[in-house]
């Protein structure tokens, strides 16, 4: 059972009888003497994809989920379901759309990178790749002066997401989009 102060952003951990996954890590030292190092930790419910925080100190301890990820590519939507393929033994795991969440708005044909996580037998979440690269299927027409001025406007995605994107990105082009906050961050 690892510490807190050893657990790292993306690991999956039990805590109070639920399963979540860490989405971040903000640690803290407080100048008292005789304070530790305090952990504040953004936590994703698995499956159901809540969200909540947890402040813990360094020593103490928290114990690693009982799951397989298993690496697989997004092969089709099936009404309320998501098929994914492993990429090893080609076996498919269906995911329904709840347990996917708002990842669907990142999700496209053939997307690789995801990782299936799987408890007792069972496909209860994805874990998306850091970013995804879309394309830009409607945005307002590039404004005269725009590269001289940092100012952005709404896209919209393939997926359907709508995103803010610096003035001089078009419809057509495609875009990188971190997956975790939603932002632009670059031609791709």
């Amino acid at each position: 059972m690892p510490r807190v102060n050893e657990i790292k952003r993306g690991q999956v951990v039990e805590h109070d009888g639920g399963v979540f996954a860490v989405r971040n890590i903000e640690r803290s030292a407080p100048t008292a003497r005789g304070g530790g190092t305090l952990y504040r930790f953004k936590l994703q419910a698995i499956p159901g994809g809540d969200r909540k925080e947890v402040t813990l100190k360094g020593d103490d301890v928290l114990k690693d989920a009982d799951l397989v990820r298993r690496q697989s590519e997004f092969s089709y939507r099936d009404g309320n379901q998501f098929v994914f393929m492993d990429s090893e033994d080609f076996s498919q795991y269906l995911v329904d759309a709840e347990a996917v969440g708002e990842a669907a708005d990142y999700i496209t044909d053939g997307l690789d990178g995801i990782y299936v996580l799987i408890i007792d037998d069972t496909p209860v979440a994805i874990q998306l790749p850091q970013s995804v690269v879309l394309d830009v299927t409607d945005t307002a027409p590039v404004m005269k002066g725009a590269t001289a001025t940092k100012s952005n406007k709404p896209a919209t995605l393939e997926t359907g997401l709508e995103i803010q994107v610096p003035d001089y990105i078009t419809p057509g082009e495609k875009v990188r989009v971190n997956t975790e906050s939603g932002e632009f961050m670059g031609r791709a």
